[in-house]
């Protein structure tokens, strides 16, 4: 079945592509959260119609991620952690822990966008990064420090 992308779907392609994709998929999950819609000739005409606002939007989204990337690498967080003998951390700093502290800060970025291999477990200062949007990435620096 082939449909007209409305939003940048990841294993896809970006809003606006017509797409080939199985009919299950289509019918079961694209079509009915409105990632897409089926590409018949009527579509197809109101699509054109739309493409350049969803264009525009999409622009709008990637200078406002681009922005906001600009905006994290300023910042620091700094996260207090309970420490023991040898200077090593109770238990880990993750992604969840990152983002109290980035709302904490008045930057709201959900717990999934942050990018990290595996939970800090050291004190010290770490570079982590941020997904804003596809292609964009933000980078701050967390700097874990034992608790007084």
């Amino acid at each position: 079945m082939k449909v007209i992308l409305r939003q940048n779907v990841e294993s896809l392609g970006k809003a606006g592509d017509l797409v080939k994709v199985a009919d299950g998929y289509a019918r079961n999950f694209l079509v009915p959260k409105g990632l897409a819609a089926e590409a018949n000739s009527r579509n197809l005409k109101v699509f054109e119609h739309e493409k350049q606002q969803i264009l525009q939007q999409a622009e709008k989204i990637q200078k406002q991620a681009e922005e906001t990337a600009v905006r994290l690498s300023a910042v620091t967080c700094t996260i207090a952690r309970r420490v023991g003998e040898q200077e090593k951390l109770f238990g880990s700093v993750g992604a969840k822990d990152i983002e109290e502290a980035l709302v904490a800060q008045g930057i709201e970025i959900d717990k999934k966008s942050v990018l990290l291999d595996e939970p800090i477990k050291a004190l010290g200062e770490f570079p982590v990064r941020i997904k804003l949007s596809a292609g964009v990435t933000g980078e701050i620096k967390v700097v874990v420090v034992a608790e007084s």
